[in-house]
């Protein structure tokens, strides 16, 4: 990977609380914003919490796989973001594994950030997202 950091923007949506679930990640350039990959995915039934979760997963399972040195981590998700940099407990039993999966992928990531944005800065994996809801209904 160059030494430009990538940023990973993230998204899980469900319809319902649980319902018909699924999830989206783009992975910019963070100098040239460019591209680098894109998810979209629908992942069954789940609740709004475990859907962030599986887009947080999917995306740093792409980072990984894009060797990246650097990433910077972006999501709506005030709740996630706050259990990952262990300012919040993860309480829910259902999120806990979801949880030491998102650790285990960030230990093979050299230099990481993740900070809450809002869901206006965060529109390419919501759009994402829901377009694989939509093609899942």
């Amino acid at each position: 990977m160059s030494e430009d950091a990538l940023i990973l923007y993230c998204d899980g949506a469900a319809r319902g609380n649980p319902g018909p679930a699924s999830i989206g990640a783009v992975i910019l350039q963070e100098k040239s914003e460019a591209v680098v990959a894109e998810v979209s995915e629908a992942i069954g039934r789940a609740t709004n919490n475990e859907a962030e979760y599986r887009a947080l997963i999917r995306g740093l399972e792409r980072a990984v796989e894009l060797k990246a040195d650097r990433l910077r981590v972006r999501m709506d998700s005030e709740l996630i973001v706050k259990q990952i940099l262990g300012k919040y407990r993860v309480r829910n039993e259902r999120l806990r594994p979801l949880y030491e999966e998102v650790r285990s992928l960030l230990l093979r990531i050299p230099t990481w950030s993740i900070e809450h944005v809002p869901r206006d800065r965060n529109k390419h994996a919501d759009r994402l997202a829901n377009a694989a809801l939509d093609l899942a209904q």
